[in-house]
């Protein structure tokens, strides 16, 4: 009986049993199959900053219809609402001012839509070892949101990712910098404690 009870758990170990380099990929395929396209089903998470642009040194502003990188530090144009699936880099970009996405449409041309549903509102973010984020369409591929020194948008069809039309940094605004600064360290010594112990009596 024992030997039968030994056989059988022998036979569901050899069942159950995926050799390591097969479980890699089966993973590797699950997270390309995710990230191929956007997952409405998945929880989003949505964040609030600002895009600054490396070419024209202001930021993305939403304008309606209308996109640019003229936007100052902290204007009311400049807000963006950005929705990130919670599986994977696909975002969509709105302005939290009006309302529209940042779209790009078979042209390769960028424009404001109301609605953001569709595949050419989604962007797929890309960290660059610059440590700048670029967003490439995707939709189109290979086309990149990018803007001109005159903070003018570019058309996807011309631009590369290792231009620095198409480079970005997020950043909080303004009046909410602070946050993000570093922390600083303080060694405590005697006479910080006895500092301390004024100030508490």
């Amino acid at each position: 009986f024992r030997l039968i009870q030994r056989l059988n758990g022998l036979l569901l170990f050899l069942c159950s049993y995926v050799p390591p380099h097969a479980d890699r990929f089966y993973f590797r395929t699950y997270v390309e199959n995710r990230t191929r396209h956007s997952d409405d089903l998945s929880r989003k998470q949505i964040r609030v900053y600002q895009l600054y642009s490396r070419t024209s040194g202001k930021h993305v502003q939403v304008l309606g219809q209308r996109i640019s990188a003229n936007g100052e530090d902290g204007g009311q144009y400049a807000l963006l609402v950005v929705e990130t699936d919670t599986f994977g880099s696909h975002v969509r970009i709105k302005g939290k001012e009006t309302g529209h996405y940042i779209c790009m449409n078979k042209r390769g041309k960028i424009l404001g839509k109301l609605n953001g549903k569709n595949r050419e509102c989604v962007f797929v973010e890309e960290v660059l070892e610059n440590n700048y984020t670029a967003l490439v369409s995707a939709k189109y591929k290979g086309w990149y949101l990018g803007f001109t020194r005159k903070g003018r948008p570019r058309k996807g069809s011309k631009t590369q990712q290792n231009q620095r039309e198409v480079h970005f940094m997020k950043r909080l605004p303004k009046d909410k910098g602070d946050h993000h600064r570093p922390f600083k360290y303080t060694t405590v010594t005697k006479r910080t404690k006895r500092g301390r112990h004024h100030r508490d009596s």
